[in-house]
């Protein structure tokens, strides 16, 4: 404990507030968020159940080392303002991070109260902090804006990755300018997560707030074809930080993929988040569901997708080669999904997909599994069992089965040394290029919004130490 007097009793006893969630049935026809968020008596109520341990072990495990101790205590003692002002300090997206943030795999799987009774609502308090205090009106004001003076650095992407280098670049007066392909600002938060899980208001207010800071958003441009890091270079940028995220879906690799009604994820999630097919006509960009989805893949791309075709009105089904255990995807989003009707079908995997007359898919060919010894992912491994095939009827198909990072850029740049298409770097972020960093999914792979931010952090704390000497 922590040995300053606090103005409360700590009750770590008290049981773990409830998310207060939408109705399932009305979920099933809008894209509104469904995580509510508390009110501010279970804030309160949540927040006094930390410890305020003197060592918090989970300002350690927070990948952005966001003092979690001193933030609650704002909020336990009514301060949500307060409480936000002590995240800002090390993170501008509260709003985002307090929601899709995998807070059990972090902060709250090291949370001290958690060893014995449950672990406090680490990041539901986050959202809270951020929801219920807002920024401030001359942060948000565009007369206040300011105008750093320092090197110009070139950040490419505007993913979670950049956005926080961003963040902590032009706080240390440096000319930031990130160059995004897509038209609409902030990479996987934008095209890969669903408006019911992150509500786009959320998220242009917080990339807002960068904008007041100074940092310079140039939207459809491709670094690697509008311009190469050459050309950066030679337009006065002293650092390059690269970002682009994973977007280059891996295809199933199975007979049958090329028939209409089959999707990748990615192009699924970006018809409709990005481009809000979900509103179509009013949207001139379509999604077309079926009455039968089948959804491959365990991870939170595979519950994002299942989830969206099931307010297509879509009986949903996901499949997938391990047991509900070996699931990447959030828990919470599992449960969701339940609650929303998503079935699911474990131990199988696809080897075809059949067609119609019209080359329209119909069937999927499946495979039951078991699980055998651990892969190189630590899971266990799925074994196809002999002449254990069957099929299931379905007329949309989606394929979440992971991602690679698009090769633009590395197309264009020979001299920037890759593996397997991930960027290669060294200890300090950077990469085969001097001053060319890198960091997030286009160096690990497909991984988590809170690890690119990690990522992120570290390399604009390399640019800053290279610009600096």
């Amino acid at each position: 404990m922590a040995s300053e007097k606090l103005p409360y009793k700590p009750n770590p006893k008290a049981p773990r507030a409830v998310l207060p969630v939408l109705d399932p049935q009305r979920r099933a026809s809008t894209p509104e968020e469904v995580a509510l968020g508390f009110t501010p008596e279970q804030a309160l109520a949540e927040a006094q159940r930390c410890l305020q341990c003197e060592k918090p072990k989970c300002v350690e495990a927070c990948p952005l080392h966001i003092d979690i101790k001193r933030f609650i205590r704002r909020l336990a003692e009514g301060d949500a303002a307060g409480a936000l002002d002590v995240i800002s300090e090390e993170s501008p997206f509260p709003g985002v991070c307090g929601r899709v943030c995998q807070h059990e795999l972090f902060c709250e799987d090291a949370c001290v109260t958690g060893k014995r009774w449950e672990p406090v609502a680490i990041g539901s308090l986050e959202r809270f902090a951020a929801d219920h205090a807002r920024l401030r009106a001359q942060e948000l004001s565009p007369n206040g804006a300011r105008r750093p003076t320092g090197p110009k650095v070139a950040l490419v992407g505007s993913g979670p990755a950049s956005l926080i280098a961003a963040y902590d670049l032009v706080r240390w007066n440096y000319r930031v300018t990130i160059f995004e392909a897509l038209h609409k600002l902030g990479g996987v938060l934008a095209y890969g997560i669903p408006n019911f899980r992150l509500p786009r208001e959320i998220l242009a207010e917080e990339i807002a707030r960068l904008q007041n800071l100074g940092v310079e958003f140039v939207p459809d441009f491709i670094v690697g074809k509008t311009a190469t890091l050459e050309d950066l270079f030679e337009e006065g940028f002293e650092a390059v930080f690269v970002g682009t995220g994973a977007g280059l879906p891996y295809l199933m690799g199975i007979p049958g993929e090329n028939l209409t009604g089959v999707y990748t994820a990615n192009e699924f999630l970006t018809r409709i988040n990005l481009m809000e097919a979900f509103k179509f006509p009013e949207s001139p960009t379509p999604v077309r569901v079926g009455k039968r989805t089948i959804v491959v893949g365990g991870g939170n791309s595979a519950m994002d997708a299942a989830r969206w075709a099931r307010r297509f009105g879509s009986e949903t089904t996901v499949l997938f080669r391990r047991g509900r255990a070996e699931m990447r995807a959030r828990i919470e989003e599992i449960e969701h999904a339940e609650e929303e009707q998503v079935h699911f079908h474990f131990l199988a995997a696809p080897v075809a997909l059949i067609g119609d007359e019209k080359f329209h898919v119909k069937e999927m060919e499946c495979i039951r599994m078991e699980l055998g010894e651990p892969d190189s992912s630590g899971r266990p491994a799925p074994v196809p069992i002999e002449g254990s095939n069957f099929r299931i009827p379905c007329d949309t198909v989606v394929a979440a089965i992971g991602q690679a990072p698009n090769p633009t850029l590395q197309r264009a740049t020979p001299q920037l040394l890759t593996k397997r298409g991930k960027i290669v770097i060294n200890e300090e972020g950077e990469t085969s290029i001097p001053r060319v960093f890198a960091g997030g999914d286009v160096v690990r792979g497909g991984s988590t919004v809170i690890l690119a931010m990690k990522d992120g952090r570290a390399a604009a704390a390399a640019i800053h130490k290279a610009l600096s000497s």
